[in-house]
């Protein structure tokens, strides 16, 4: 209905007032079409369209496989993880270990360079050599190797070598030790002996 409609069957104009229109073409509680109005073929065939055009129900066995692909693919990268964490807290305590042993084996040195190693003490001495060495820890450090400040401290420089092309460690002071993979646990303090210019 439209407002001149209003006016003309007496209806009140208040602008506050709300007026509700029901513009709908079908009637919801027949479901058929209102008198005087043209059915649109688009609405009277909504219901069928609606059927087409939704989408297809999801398939259960689909969605639980799904789900079981995505639980598995979660689980096999947290035992990833842990198998990860658990590999790199062993290194840790072994790296603890050994290098508490350090001292040890650094006096295990001296007495060998002196000639103190004798007796059930050189048994004790190789027999903790060897359990370190199962361990993975490696000595390095030797004199003429080229200066490498990664794995060496410099502690003092020595004359100049005519002979070099690098710096080179001219004397090795206290061995240095690393694990089998690479970490070091302590550098090997040497004297640096630069090339003669």
């Amino acid at each position: 209905m439209s407002d001149s409609r209003d006016a003309e069957e007496g209806w009140d104009l208040d602008p506050d007032r709300v007026i509700v229109r029901d513009k709908r073409r079908l009637d919801p509680l027949t479901g058929e079409a209102r008198p005087g109005e043209v059915p649109d073929p688009v609405v009277a065939t909504a219901p069928e369209a609606a059927a087409e055009e939704a989408p297809p129900e999801p398939d259960p066995v689909a969605e639980l496989t799904a789900d079981l692909q995505r639980v598995s693919a979660e689980y096999a990268n947290y035992r990833k993880r842990v198998d990860r964490d658990r590999v790199a807290v062993v290194e840790m305590a072994t790296a603890g270990l050994l290098s508490g042993l350090l001292p040890v084996l650094d006096d295990i040195d001296r007495a060998r360079e002196h000639g103190d190693l004798t007796g059930p003490f050189a048994a004790v001495a190789a027999s903790l050599e060897q359990f370190t060495g199962k361990l993975g820890l490696e000595q390095f450090g030797v004199a003429g190797e080229p200066f490498d400040p990664s794995v060496h401290e410099a502690l003092m420089q020595a004359e100049p070598d005519a002979s070099a092309t690098v710096a080179t460690c001219a004397a090795v002071l206290q061995k240095g030790y690393r694990l089998a993979g690479g970490r070091v646990l302590r550098p090997a303090r040497v004297s640096v002996a630069e090339p003669a210019s």
